[in-house]
C-alpha cells in the first residue's frame, strides 16, 4: 500500500516511534516520516522488531510542510475534546468509504506527540481530520496504538494482501495420500500388536473414518505418515 505515508509529528519517545514503525509494517505500510524528532536517536528503537528497514529509511523532516510537500491529500488524527474544528471529520470506521471518494494520490497519515498531540496549525495544515471514536471519559488514544488501528483498517481494503485469509487451508490430501497413510499405521499396528485383535481390514476402515473426520492437509498426514514410519523402523 505505497500509496500511503505516516507522518509523526514532533514524537518524544523512541520506543513509540519503533511502535508505530512495527504496526506500519505489520499491515504494509512502510513510508514513515518524522518532523523534528526529539532526541536522542530515534532510528534505533528497540520496539521496531523485525522493521528496522522502515526506520532506517524514514525521512527526518524539519517542518509538517516537508512532510506533506509530495501528498495529495491529508488527515490529521486528533481527539475531538477541546478542538474547534472546520475541516470534514472523518470517523476511523468511515475510512475507506472517504479515501474511494478523494482523487488519486498519496495519502498521509498525520499524528501527533505523545503528550500533547497535534497543535491547531498542524491540524489546519491538514486537508481533513480523522477522529478514531472514544468514550468521553477517555478521549486520547497512545500513539502507537492510533497508527495500528489507522492501519488495520486500512488493511481491510480490498487490494490488501494478508498472509492467509479465514477459511483459506493448506492443500487436502487426496484419497491415495491417504492410503499411504492408512497403510503405514496399520503396519506400525501389527508391528507393536496393537489392536491386532481386529482385523487390517477392520483397522483401515477405522483410520479412513477418523480420517474424513479430521480433515487433515497434506502436510499434517505426511508428518502423521513419517511418525508410524519411524515408529515401526524401531521395532523389532
Amino acid at each position: 500500500m505505497n500509496e500511503f505515508c505516516v507522518v509523526l509529528v514532533r514524537p518524544r519517545d523512541p520506543n513509540n516511534i519503533g511502535a508505530c514503525a512495527r504496526a506500519m509494517g505489520n499491515f504494509g505500510l512502510s513510508d514513515l516520516r518524522v518532523v523534528d524528532p526529539y532526541p536522542p536517536v530515534w532510528r534505533e528503537a528497540v520496539s521496531a522488531v523485525g522493521v528496522s528497514d522502515i526506520l532506517q529509511h524514514a525521512q527526518k523532516c524539519d517542518t509538517l510542510d516537508q512532510a506533506l510537500a509530495d501528498v495529495h491529500f491529508s488527515l490529521a488524527s486528533t481527539a475531538l475534546k477541546n478542538r474547534d474544528l472546520t475541516q470534514h471529520i472523518v470517523t476511523l470506521p468511515h475510512l475507506n468509504e472517504r479515501l474511494a471518494q478523494r482523487a488519486q494520490g498519496r495519502t498521509a497519515f498525520v499524528f501527533g506527540n505523545e503528550k500533547t498531540g497535534l497543535s491547531n496549525e498542524d491540524i489546519e495544515r491538514c486537508d481533513e481530520v480523522l477522529n478514531i471514536p472514544t468514550v468521553s471519559k477517555q478521549p486520547s488514544i497512545n500513539l502507537a496504538q492510533a497508527v495500528i488501528l489507522t492501519c488495520y483498517e486500512l488493511s481491510r481494503r480490498p487490494d490488501f494482501v494478508p498472509i492467509r485469509t479465514p477459511g483459506q487451508e493448506g492443500k487436502f490430501p487426496t484419497d491415495a495420500q491417504k492410503e499411504i497413510f492408512i497403510s503405514a499405521a496399520d503396519a506400525l499396528f501389527e508391528k507393536s500388536d496393537f489392536k491386532t485383535d481386529f482385523s487390517s481390514s477392520q483397522r483401515k476402515t477405522i483410520l479412513r473414518q477418523m480420517l474424513s473426520r479430521q480433515g487433515l492437509s497434506c502436510e499434517q498426514l505426511f508428518f502423521l505418515k513419517k511418525w508410524a514410519e519411524k515408529l515401526a523402523e524401531k521395532l523389532p
